[in-house]
């Protein structure tokens, strides 16, 4: 599949780039440190998906830098935007997967976010960035600059936009929606409207934070439930919108969460989102 023509340059970055934190040779027994509950199945859903659409001469990878900047940052070839495209016109969302800014989990920890969310008609981006937790976060401003100077072509909305995130990732959108894009590097662009984090244990925010959805297993050792609950209430005695949900059972990295106590957890967050963007309007 990473040679596969379909994909052309960046079939390799369907998976992380940094071997040492995955193996398998096979959809089938894929593995990546840190991540539970990897479904076959959505793996096998989500490559046919981006094989069938880029066959069919749609575009689903968009680069953030320029040929100039790559070759200045070598680091920078490594990057980009897949793109699950939703209904033209509607709003957009990123989704960042985590790996402990030590690679990036995409396959499971964003990639099925990014599919289902375009299911619901959502236009959905997947970032892959360079792992490091300021370079991370210059990325996704980079790449919020890049849909905010492209929502023409890309025919999106770029109002009430939400910032999706498991572990690391969730840390960067998190990091995204209190400070801005303009604090890493990108363009002056508004916050998003919406935050959704999934298992890290991040304690900072500010008080114009975003609403902010939170979910954890009440059995994860990396991302302790009860800090991101006392963040969650903390932001809320501020009047930030807030929902927050721990579930039984479960511990690190469970991404979407089928067939688990967290399997559903994406609509909940969806229509969080929703909500916000009925505040705005």
């Amino acid at each position: 599949m990473i040679h596969d023509p379909a994909f052309g340059s960046f079939g390799r970055l369907l998976f992380p780039v940094n071997a040492s934190y995955w193996s398998g040779t096979t959809l089938g027994n894929l593995k990546l440190t840190w991540y539970s509950h990897i479904d076959p199945n959505k793996t096998v859903e989500i490559i046919n998906n981006l094989r069938e659409r880029a066959l069919a001469g749609e575009t689903i990878f968009y680069d953030i830098y320029t040929d100039q900047e790559k070759a200045a940052d070598p680091a920078k070839r490594n990057t980009g935007l897949f793109f699950f495209r939703g209904r033209p016109g509607a709003p957009f969302a990123v989704c960042n997967a985590g790996g402990a800014f030590a690679y990036v989990a995409a396959i499971h920890d964003s990639f099925p976010h990014a599919l289902e969310l375009s299911k619901r008609r959502y236009n959905t981006f997947a970032l892959i960035y360079r792992p490091g937790a300021h370079t991370a976060c210059e990325d996704l401003a980079r790449a919020i600059t890049f849909l905010f100077n492209h929502p023409n072509e890309l025919e999106v909305d770029t109002s009430c936009y939400s910032l999706w995130g498991g572990s690391a990732g969730a840390r960067m959108a998190a990091w995204l929606g209190t400070y801005g894009p303009a604090a890493f590097g990108g363009g002056d662009l508004p916050c998003p409207g919406t935050v959704v984090m999934q298992y890290t244990s991040l304690d900072e925010y500010s008080p114009g934070d975003p609403p902010t959805f939170v979910c954890v297993g009440d059995s994860d050792w990396i991302a302790p439930w009860r800090i991101m609950k006392a963040r969650v209430d903390a932001m809320s005695v501020r009047g930030i919108p807030t929902e927050f949900h721990c579930y039984p059972g479960l511990g690190h990295g469970f991404g979407l969460g089928t067939g688990t106590a967290a399997d559903g957890w994406l609509d909940l967050a969806a229509r969080f989102w929703e909500r916000q963007m009925c505040r705005t309007n």
